[in-house]
């Protein structure tokens, strides 16, 4: 499923040439594999030291990248204009800014992709973006089902806010020796079929009228950093912890 959404939504040939930039720590390395090899295009593999700016640029112009996954803060880092042969930019990892659609969406496929990587990195990609228009994260993509639910687990109204949960085949099956943890986040779909399973993802999002989803943030206090997940709850801990050495 992934490879389709990937072939089908970026228009990905066997001339392409895609940028591999993530860490293999980041989920979307996967997804730039992904979108290399499951269409026979060509992979860039940036140097890991390479994290933005003038040397991410120079690269991309040398190597001729016409896609590339890049998180919205790595992106902001680079001059549009010196980079006519990249033409297709799915971003993710955390909010695009509008001032980045408005200089990255003129003349360019930008899309939005949402996902966690329990459900196999994107879940969800919007249609490309374009420069004083809302910004959502799309509809569902190829083998997964989005419902916006309620605190009882019901089905919420267009426009009302709930929490995002996302079904399909692409689910993990839980986390490493956390039974606790997947009990809280993997759960039954009581709308799918005996046996299947929702991811409750904590985000907060409503439907729009155009049916697309709009992301509005967490329903916890976690947070992300250029696509990486924080629990401030563990920072929190870890002050605390030095406060009270240093008080003893």
């Amino acid at each position: 499923n992934l490879n389709a959404e990937e072939h089908q939504r970026f228009n990905v040939q066997p001339y392409s040439r895609i940028s591999h930039l993530a860490s293999p720590s980041f989920d979307a390395s996967v997804f730039e594999l992904m979108m290399a090899f499951g269409s026979g295009a060509c992979l860039v593999v940036i140097p890991p030291t390479v994290f933005g700016g003038s040397e991410l640029a120079e690269i991309f112009a040398d190597e001729h990248v016409s896609h590339a996954f890049i998180t919205p803060t790595a992106l902001s880092s680079i001059e549009s204009s010196a980079l006519p042969e990249l033409r297709v930019l799915p971003v993710g990892g955390e909010a695009c800014p509008p001032e980045l659609v408005d200089i990255w969406g003129r003349d360019r496929r930008m899309f939005n992709g949402y996902g966690p990587t329990e459900s196999t990195i994107q879940a969800s990609v919007s249609e490309p973006m374009r420069p004083g228009k809302d910004i959502n994260i799309g509809r569902p993509a190829i083998g997964f089902a989005g419902l916006v639910l309620d605190g009882h687990l019901k089905p919420v109204p267009v426009g009302v806010i709930g929490e995002l949960y996302v079904t399909g085949p692409g689910l993990a099956r839980g986390y490493h020796n956390r039974p606790d943890l997947t009990a809280d986040r993997f759960v039954a779909d009581p709308f799918g079929e005996p046996g299947q399973r929702m991811y409750r993802t904590g985000d907060l999002v409503r439907w729009r009228s155009d049916s697309t989803l709009e992301y509005l943030g967490r329903s916890d206090f976690q947070i992300k950093v250029r696509g990486f997940r924080i629990e401030l709850g563990e920072i929190d801990s870890v002050l605390m912890a030095c406060l009270l050495y240093t008080s003893d």
